[in-house]
Order: C-alpha cells, then structure tokens, then sequence
C-alpha cells in the first residue's frame, strides 16, 4: 500500500472544507491533504439545479482568501437594490478556481478526487480501488458535518406511481414546457426558486400547486446588507431583533415580535409558521410567492398516484398533465452537536449561525491558537441547523456565547476585524462611528444585551 504524511487529511472538498483549508494556509505552515467523492471541488454546489442562487449577499461567502463576484447592488429583477447573489454556476466556478489558483499553487495542498476516506487515514480511489495510507501528522478535520442534502442526489421518502412525472428541480427548465400544470412538493428555499423561476418565465399562477408540509418563516433579506451603506436598516434590524429577545413573552410571542419588526416574514398571514430553516428572501420574492392559492396543507406527500396525491393527513385529487417537481431534500439537516475539536479530530460545524464557510475558517484559525482543546472548545460552542423557532433561540444562544468569547480574545478579535467573511462586521468597520446616530445604535444594543441574552436562555428552556 502506498503511503505519504500530511499535517491534516480534510474529508470533503465542498464549501466548508475549502474554508477550512484555506484560512489554515493563511495562519500556519501546514500541509493540508483534501479528499472528495466527487470529481472537482466544490461539494453540492456541482450538483445545484441551475438557478440556484445564494440566500445572502456573494461578498460574504466562500473562502476568506478569494472574493466571490464584485459586491455589486442589482440594479434589476427580484433582489433589486440589494448586494449580488451568485448563481450556483458562479459558485462552483468560484470554487473549482479556488482549488488551482490558490490552494493547489501553494505547494502545500493535495487534492485527492474521486476518492473516499475509508477510516483511520486510509483512502480509496473510487475508479482503481487503489488504496493509500495517509499518515496524519496533526488532524483529520471531518468536512462532512454540514454536507448539504440536495434534490438530486438524495433519496425519496415517498412512492412515485409509474407514469407520473416526478422530477428534482435540476430538470424543470428542460421538462416544464411538456406540462400544463406544476405541483411544488416542499417547503424549503429550493421549493420557492422553484415556485419563482415558473412565474418568472411565464407559468400563470393558476397553473402550480404547491405542497407545503409546515409553513415556513422566512428572514427579510433587506436586513443582511453587508456595506455601511445599509449599516442603519441592518443594525437597526439587530436592535428590533434584541428588542423581540428582550420582551418576549413566549415562542409564538417571539415570532410575531419578528414578524411586526420586518424581519420575519410568512407566506399567509393567517396560517402560523411552523419551521424555522432561516430561508432568506427579498418582499419582491415574497410578492410573488404568494400569487400561488392552491397551496396543499396536509403534511409531507407520501405517495403520488396519476388521479391521486397522498399526504400524511389526506389526500387530494391530482391534476392533469402535472409536472411534479421534488424539493423535499433538507439541506443542512444536522440537528445534533459535538465536541469540534476532539484528540486527532476535527468534526467542522457552525460557531455562528446560518455561517457555514466563516464558521470553518475561524475553526482554522482558532486550531492555531492553542495546544488545548479545552480551551479551543470554549471558543467554539457548535450550533445546530435551526428547524423550528424554539431551534433558533437555541441556536442564537449558543451564537450569543461564541460571539462574546470571540470578542475577549484579541487574536481573534483581530483575525474576524479582517476576514471578508465577515459580512455583519463589515457594515459596522466602515461606518462614521463619530456620527451621533450611529453611536445612538451601538449604545442601544450595548444597553440591550445582558437583558436580550437572559430572556433568550429563558425562551430557549421553555
């Protein structure tokens, strides 16, 4: 069996582990090794169906090394006036480019493809069956945590009868002119670019049903603004948020405080949301998602039959000619935390909410700063993907916990003050602190912490 040493093997070349890789290039001399399944880097993003989108603005994703698009304002379409949104294909370029430009050239990253780690440094490639001893003088840094779920490639949980058109949202652009009807099945943002692209490029309203198992609320984009042009509708937004964390009185309480803020939004006023997954859309979005009536509110389908949809509670006579279009695969879906650094593991998770790239390059960063994982786990309280409201305030206190241990080290303090992938810093680096009103807001959010933060642990006990 042939062999070589490395510093640390990261399993999985997707988004989080390219982060990873390239913060640690940055922060020490290390060797780093990637393996991947999967034939370039990049993770799901290679498999996106292809109008795809990021929720949040460009300038704040991917690797701190590298930006991704230009920080531009659209000046058109559905996100206008608001940052870019990189497509999925300007994504797993930007990716594939951050592989051979930056971490390949550096001479100290290998990139192994088509190849999965069988345990204990050992890899196979997958066309060969070559096997390869990889000895790991530091870390193997498991990547594979907040691997993405995606419509196709993951497994139905429900029958499909023969002759009924069930397609992932990767060939609606090829398949939808064949049908004269549309059935949505879920809930989560890929169901609603789904929803969009039909109305954007003719479908008439009437035409889709939409099968939505649990409402979701969905975050007002208008508010993730990362320049100090926006710096008051942004932290602005953050005091309304800890002003609904101060006072609430419950979780429904908490929830309709968020909503009558702006920051919150639902599909139909009088149906309460029951998910919290943190899709994230502009009001013109939202406009149009709501010009869709025929909306199925009987749980998650589990069968489709040519004359009849079957949910969990009921069924309903189907359409025909209908196209229906599978968004049922949960992206991030891990719901469950552990120890991030732990002996020769590193198991990569959010240390800041609905942030999954700066999340695993402060990771990279906070591994160099000490011999101890005791004191590396006290910067790194791992937060879960949010799944209901309660979820979230669990998770916006264990991101309360992060921020202020990050915010008493100055090591990191510095190392945040510079890594663009901190877009919700940025805002507030470049605006004229000397301005009045922008001292007004620091101080009310200095005056609201302590009490927002207690009603939050409260809530999150409830």
């Amino acid at each position: 069996m042939d062999s070589f040493e490395t510093d640390y093997l990261v399993v999985g070349a997707g988004a989080t582990g390219l982060a990873f890789a390239d913060a640690l290039l940055s922060t020490s001399d290390a060797h780093v090794t990637l393996v991947d399944r999967r034939d370039k880097p990049g993770g799901h993003w290679n498999d996106a169906y292809p109008f795809v989108r990021l929720h949040q603005p460009s300038s704040y994703y991917g690797v701190p090394s590298q930006s991704l698009g230009h920080a531009r304002v659209d000046q058109c379409g559905l996100n206008k006036g608001f940052e870019e949104l990189a497509s999925g294909q300007e994504v797993a370029a930007y990716f594939h480019a951050v592989m051979r430009d930056r971490l390949l050239a550096s001479g100290r990253v290998r990139f192994l493809p088509m190849t999965e780690h069988l345990g204990d440094g050992d890899v196979r490639q997958l066309l060969s069956n070559k096997t390869t001893r990889i000895n790991v003088r530091r870390r193997l840094v498991d990547a594979r945590v907040c691997e993405n779920g995606i419509p196709l490639t993951h497994h139905r949980k429900f029958q499909v009868a023969d002759g009924v058109a069930c397609i992932p949202p990767n060939f609606l652009q090829h398949r939808a002119h064949e049908h004269g009807n549309f059935t949505i099945l879920g809930a989560g943002k890929t169901a609603m670019d789904s929803v969009i692209w039909l109305l954007e490029n003719g479908a008439d309203p009437a035409q889709i049903r939409w099968v939505v198992p649990r409402d979701p609320w969905m975050i007002n984009r208008a508010f993730s603004q990362p320049s100090a042009a926006f710096f008051h509708q942004n932290y602005g937004g953050t005091v309304r948020q800890m002003e609904a964390l101060k006072e609430a009185a419950s979780i429904d309480d908490l929830a309709d405080r968020m909503e009558s803020a702006g920051l919150w939004m639902r599909l139909d006023p009088a149906v309460r949301p029951g998910i919290m997954h943190g899709a994230t859309v502009s009001l013109p979005e939202l406009a149009r998602l709501r010009e869709v009536r025929d909306i199925i509110r009987m749980g998650h389908v589990e069968t489709i039959e040519p004359d009849r949809l079957g949910l969990v509670g009921g069924s309903c006579r189907a359409k025909a000619n209908t196209l229906y279009v599978d968004c049922t695969a949960r992206a991030l879906g891990h719901t469950d935390t552990w120890p991030i650094f732990n002996d020769d593991r590193i198991a990569l998770q959010m240390i800041r909410i609905y942030q999954p790239t700066f999340s695993a390059a402060l990771l990279a960063k906070i591994e160099t700063l000490s011999d101890s994982d005791k004191v590396k786990n006290a910067l790194a309280t791992p937060i879960p993907m949010t799944d209901t409201v309660q979820s979230w305030v669990v998770s916006q206190v264990a991101h309360a916990k992060n921020q202020f241990a990050w915010s008493q080290n100055p090591e990191i303090k510095s190392w945040i003050q510079t890594c663009r992938l901190d877009g919700f810093g940025r805002a507030a680096r470049d605006v004229d602190r000397s301005d009045p009103e922008v001292q007004a807001v620091f101080a009310r959010l200095k005056d609201m912490w302590v009490p927002a933060f207690a009603n939050m642990q409260a809530l999150a006990a409830a």
